[in-house]
């Protein structure tokens, strides 16, 4: 249920600022649009927005991006509550269920349908046109705006978490791996990784791969692009059953899976979380790794400032989208939409910051300040952010985003994931039982068991 975008930043703490529009108390004659008609014009207003941990200065980032509009905005004042991760699902159910709590409210993308079905959030499927219409955005983000089978809208894509390969250039350099024609294919990315195995830079002697198992928060979001490019999918067609456990999902999941089995990934690393993992890249443990594009930003931002910008990998290290299965080329695509909350007093208010957030250069100022692709393709096409060699490596892999069924049962169903592919990854490890096809096949079948109990209900 709970997705943590930014790994990095899982266990920080809820937090809360207030921001006003100015310092002085009487408000300004120039008002927002929607905040004057709901509020009358010139009359104050307080909007409460929920956000998550979406950078190290999460509430700061936050107002920073919105400052253009509270400048223009000065009777709107802003108070932000940052909620964590771990909590959020509880305190958003809980809010949605009692109708008392935020104006404006972030949601993970796969919360949507779960929220919308509680009647937590409003239907904007009128106002999307102001907001530049379901074709500004990445089709994988807009999906995850509604409930499948119905045509209603109840959020607007806000930020894309992708997933991409970091590999480290001076490794391959010295292995004589040609990174042009290394992340072509699952068999060139195999042969690539094993020809970099063992390679030493400096003092230090690296494994292949970094991968984290069952440890970590995104257990189903670093298995599901390998059956995607196998062709398999999460569910049938009709979202009435589970499909993980079929022949082409168990092909890409024994690909994955088999690169430790080659011994291509220090075993160790299956203990680790996400953090951990990307700190061993950073440190020169691993020439290889998945991740997010928050990673481009760790690089560029100092020690200091909690970067990793002096690391000796951020000088050296490349981004390429993960390599075509037998199927197609597939990346995970999430991230977090922004909705009104429904017990809210002031809608239109809270629209209007949406309506804000939405725009060009909003979109541009927040994937700065936190590393996070924005929403809308535009943007994330643009020159500005695409100059940068890892972005626009970002860019390249969101074309081949894919995103989980938009359906309220997710979270029930994600859960049941993270159990059973965690047993996966116990197998692996050599810690639970015989890795083979069997064994494994086996516990997709059980969680597909489960899953159908859950649709079913």
């Amino acid at each position: 249920m709970k997705k943590a975008p930014t790994s990095v930043l899982a266990a920080m703490v809820t937090a809360s600022m207030v921001f006003a529009g100015c310092s002085s108390s009487t408000p300004a004659s120039d008002t927002g649009p929607a905040a004057a008609e709901q509020n009358g014009k010139d009359k104050p207003v307080t909007l409460n927005a929920w956000i998550m941990p979406n950078s190290p200065k999460p509430d700061q980032d936050f107002l920073t991006t919105l400052k253009p509009y509270l400048d223009q905005n000065k009777h709107v004042t802003l108070k932000v509550t940052v909620l964590d991760w771990g909590s959020a699902w509880t305190k958003i159910t809980t809010a949605a269920t009692s109708g008392e709590g935020p104006d404006l409210l972030q949601l993970g993308t796969s919360w949507v349908p779960a929220i919308a079905s509680m009647n937590g959030i409003e239907d904007i499927t009128g106002r999307v046109k102001e907001i530049g219409g379901e074709e500004a955005y990445l089709p994988a983000s807009w999906k995850t705006t509604k409930i499948e089978g119905s045509d209603k809208i109840y959020g607007v894509p806000w930020f894309v978490d992708a997933r991409a390969i970091f590999y480290r250039t001076d490794a391959f350099k010295k292995a004589g791996v040609d990174p042009a024609t290394a992340f072509e294919t699952w068999d060139s990315f195999r042969e690539a990784l094993k020809k970099v195995n063992g390679v030493q830079i400096g003092d230090q002697k690296m494994s292949a791969l970094g991968i984290p198992g069952k440890n970590d928060w995104n257990v189903p979001h670093n298995l599901f692009p390998w059956i995607w490019g196998a062709g398999g999918t999460v569910l049938t067609m009709d979202n009435k059953a589970a499909a993980f456990n079929d022949e082409k999902a168990l092909e890409g999941i024994l690909y994955y899976t088999g690169l430790v089995q080659d011994g291509l990934v220090d075993k160790t690393s299956l203990e680790k979380n996400s953090a951990q993992v990307e700190s061993d890249f950073a440190d020169g443990r691993s020439a290889v790794l998945f991740a997010g594009p928050w990673m481009v930003k760790n690089f560029t931002t100092p020690t200091d400032a909690g970067g990793m910008a002096e690391k000796l990998a951020a000088q050296n290290y490349g981004v390429a989208p993960l390599p075509a299965g037998p199927k197609e080329r597939a990346t995970f695509i999430g991230g977090s939409n922004l909705t009104v909350f429904k017990g809210s007093k002031n809608k239109d208010a809270a629209w209007d910051v949406i309506q804000f957030l939405s725009t060009d250069e909003a979109q541009l100022s927040y994937a700065k300040l936190t590393g996070f692709l924005p929403a809308k393709t535009k943007v994330i096409q643009s020159e500005e952010l695409t100059k940068d060699p890892g972005f626009a490596s970002f860019a390249e892999a969101a074309k081949y985003g894919k995103s989980y069924p938009s359906i309220p049962q997710w979270g029930p169903m994600e859960t049941a994931l993270v159990k059973y592919f965690g047993n996966i990854w116990d197998i692996v490890a050599g810690v639970k039982g015989t890795y083979s096809k069997e064994t494994v096949k086996q516990q997709l079948d059980d969680a597909a068991r489960e899953v159908n109990g859950i649709l079913n209900q």
